[in-house]
């Protein structure tokens, strides 16, 4: 097993949060280390109150209809006025991430394995809100670079990634044989 460079918080994240990750991805056919940036980003590497209270990884606001993964519970209003999902378990988190992001973003979806299109694309659409604070251009860096940093972190941990894809692609994502 090569040597793991990462700090155990970010060690642990990707351990802790894989499983769930490669559910997502094979539901919705996503790129996981894809995921599991997004969700690094959004909550924290998985320390922010919503990913910690709500089991809400990917900052997903409580609007719309229940569904599948998403009950319709709901985090207390923050200082901007807004509600955040909360969910019954992390896997429930994913799971309506990569329903999200088939349903409404799914020219974003088809770029998860291709990282730098991904990150441009949905660093670019309405996922982002500039009304937050979020910075475009900075969310995108930041999702590629912590994209590369779970690559390395699944290599270093032998974990392994299935590729779900109906069709070979070229992929940003390492994907381990099993043996």
């Amino acid at each position: 097993m090569k040597k793991n460079p990462f700090t155990s918080k970010k060690t642990k994240f990707v351990k802790q949060l894989f499983e769930a990750a490669c559910e997502a991805a094979k539901a919705f056919d996503l790129n996981p280390s894809i995921i599991l940036a997004q969700a690094a980003i959004e909550s924290g590497w998985g320390e922010s109150s919503m990913a910690t209270t709500c089991n809400n990884y990917f900052g997903i606001i409580a609007c719309g209809k229940p569904n599948n993964y998403w009950h319709g519970g709901k985090s207390k209003t923050t200082s901007r006025g807004l509600c955040f999902r909360r969910y019954a378990t992390p896997v429930d988190s994913f799971m309506d991430y990569g329903r999200l992001l088939r349903v409404q973003y799914p020219r974003e979806a088809e770029l998860s394995f291709y990282p730098e299109s991904f990150a441009q694309a949905i660093s670019y659409s309405a996922y982002i809100s500039e009304t937050n604070g979020d910075d475009r251009p900075r969310y995108r860096k930041m999702l590629i670079s912590i994209e590369q940093d779970i690559r390395e972190i699944i290599k270093a941990e032998d974990l392994l990634i299935i590729d779900f894809r109906k069709e070979p692609a070229a992929s940003g994502c390492s994907h381990n044989e099993a043996a």
